[in-house]
């Protein structure tokens, strides 16, 4: 009896030193802040970087509204994370943070090369939303139309596409129908921007060549839009631009990844953007001496969707060979 009470006052006195210990032990180092988690005012850049840790239910297809991105941008963001199970404690990248796409930035223009709708109001911040483009077997056309009319609570008249998949000849208002709560008609006949009443299908291929935005976004951009505004559609996976002195590159994945990553969520990092090079040099003009190389060229396969400074800051002592660090 009293070896077991030794034992016990021992096994107590041990439970007591280790409570103690972690009672005393440093806290957990504190998360190093991104540049892009603040980044400093830019013509070329949109929103800020974000972060957020996995729970065990959730789902990457389920985060994606909830965080208000894409489901294959945050797929391309964060390589190696099981969309369907990621672990407990997984620090997600949220890439709710853009780089401009290049031309005129005047009214909406649309980059199926990223998933995101942008619009430019003079003496107005440019406003960025994820979208849901044309599935495998459909097209959202590329060029230039303009916003013909727009329609609260729309009437949606199915096309003989979705006739044959079931849709009747009509659909009001409400819940089942696909526009969801407004729409805005181009000049390009059965082309739309509209909301949605499956907000799972933004920020992917999901639909018959029609742009989708989750329903507070369309709500937002509806009022702000007027018949006759200009929309351009264009298709440029790799942007760049300037954060102060700084050349920042964003490589998404190009139609064919960004359709695998949606249908799979897997990704194949083998294949770098055409001209990526001749692109970056015309870009940094006369600081091309300040380009880091291995980084831009591990950015080109990685395609990770989120902006990457690509020069050595100035007056940076760096090693040749080795990217400058964020």
């Amino acid at each position: 009896m009293t070896g077991r009470r030794s034992r016990s006052a021992r096994s107590a006195l041990c439970a007591a030193l280790v409570a103690l210990a972690c009672s005393h032990a440093p806290p957990p180092p504190p998360h190093t802040r991104h540049f892009l988690e603040d980044p400093p005012p830019s013509p070329d850049l949109v929103g800020k970087l974000g972060f957020h840790e996995a729970h065990a239910e959730d789902t990457l297809i389920d985060l994606a509204p909830a965080l208000h991105v894409g489901y294959v941008e945050l797929l391309a963001a964060n390589p190696g994370v099981d969309p369907w199970l990621p672990r407990e404690g997984t620090r997600l990248v949220v890439p709710s943070v853009r780089l401009l796409p290049s031309g005129k930035r005047d009214g909406i223009v649309v980059n199926l090369g990223d998933l995101h709708l942008y619009y430019f109001a003079p003496g107005q911040p440019v406003r960025a939303y994820p979208i849901g483009i044309a599935k495998d077997g459909y097209a959202t056309p590329i060029g230039v139309t303009v916003v013909k009319d727009k329609r609260e609570k729309p009437v949606w008249i199915p096309g003989d596409s979705a006739r044959r998949d079931g849709y009747p000849a009509r659909v009001e208002p409400g819940p089942d129908n696909p526009l969801g709560e407004y729409a805005l008609y181009l000049g390009w006949p059965t082309y739309l921007i509209h909301g949605t009443n499956e907000p799972r299908g933004v920020g992917r291929h999901s639909s018959r060549g029609c742009i989708r935005l989750y329903a507070e976004d369309i709500a937002e951009l509806y009022p702000l839009v007027a018949p006759g505004t200009k929309v351009r559609v264009v298709n440029e996976p790799v942007k760049l631009g300037w954060i102060g002195d700084e050349l920042y590159l964003e490589v998404n994945p190009d139609p064919d990844q960004s359709l695998e990553l949606d249908e799979t969520g897997k990704l194949d990092r083998d294949r770098p953007p055409k001209n990526l090079r001749a692109r970056v040099l015309r870009a940094a003009g006369e600081q091309a001496e300040r380009l880091d190389w291995p980084r831009i060229e591990r950015a080109g396969l990685r395609r990770s969707g989120v902006p990457l400074r690509i020069t050595h800051p100035t007056g940076e002592a760096t090693v040749a060979g080795e990217p400058a660090r964020e």
